[in-house]
């Protein structure tokens, strides 16, 4: 693939992942596809024993935002292929060129060889059934700008480029957006999981409405970020000890617009963040 916006590159660990020269950010920095997926947002989000003891016979569904080379929703095929009730993946994803580059790697990636026929099924018509109880759909278009068309999610795998590079897929309002569809009272329980640490993301999400809370390490990071529709689904959820950071922060504001820039929280932001039901909770 002469002049394409991506190349592969050799991890510390040894294993490939995927650079694109556009955003000057690597896949999968800390590990390989595959391994962050199992431990990121597959074992985290405990998908296996939460599928098994989910009530049917409506299929179990995640929401895969920002498919990218389908690292995340291969690991979730593979785990829950087996299942017998039904799955139903949602891929978001704004541009399938990065899922094309990794399709003409597999063998050197590892992760999707054997999925070949089935990635090439997605990318032809949007729909491929991995397994007869696996539905699996991409949507292609910007997720910052549509209309969510989906049924609501049990788990969600945030992963687009960073808040640096992709400021506009980081604001509050997309938080909003995501919330809305697991925020009400008939809604299934949901995580969200994702690679970063940064206060201003975990701001957004907490002024959005999630309940956030400290993820498992991976790759190169001591820790990432979980958030989910109810305090009782995250083992390590943010406290007032952690206020006091947000305080003390340079980079704590929500993000609100498609321009990223760091600062500060206001007075009138970290009110309405002390006063949510998690940190009250916590008093």
């Amino acid at each position: 693939m002469n002049g394409s916006a991506f190349e592969l590159v050799t991890l510390k660990n040894g294993g490939l992942s995927i650079l694109s020269k556009v955003h000057g950010e690597t896949m999968h920095i800390g590990s390989d596809p595959r391994t962050e997926a199992e431990g990121l947002h597959i074992r985290q989000q405990k998908l296996v024993d939460r599928m098994e003891k989910f009530p049917g016979p409506d299929p179990f569904v995640i929401w895969d935002i920002g498919l990218g080379p389908a690292g995340n929703a291969i690991a979730a095929i593979e785990a829950l292929q087996a299942m017998s009730k039904p799955l139903e993946i949602h891929s978001f994803e704004i541009s399938t060129e990065v899922l094309e580059f990794a399709l003409h790697h597999a063998g050197s990636l590892g992760y999707l060889s054997g999925w070949e026929a089935v990635v090439r099924e997605l990318l032809a018509g949007g729909v491929a059934s991995p397994s007869p109880t696996i539905r699996w759909q991409l949507h292609r278009g910007d997720f910052s700008r549509e209309k969510i068309r989906a049924p609501a999610p049990s788990a969600i795998f945030f992963d687009p480029y960073s808040p640096a590079r992709n400021p506009e897929m980081w604001t509050i309002e997309i938080f909003r957006s995501i919330w809305s569809a697991v925020g009400n009272a008939g809604a299934p329980p949901c995580t969200m999981t994702n690679y970063t640490r940064s206060t201003s993301v975990r701001v957004s999400m907490a002024l959005a409405g999630w309940y956030v809370g400290v993820g498992v390490p991976t790759g190169e990071k001591t820790e990432t970020t979980i958030a989910a529709n109810s305090m009782g689904l995250i083992e390590r959820p943010l406290g007032c000890s952690w206020l006091k950071r947000v305080q003390a922060s340079t980079n704590a504001a929500p993000l609100r617009s498609a321009s990223y820039g760091r600062s500060p929280i206001s007075t009138e932001d970290f009110e309405s963040l002390k006063h949510l039901p998690q940190f009250v909770m916590d008093l």
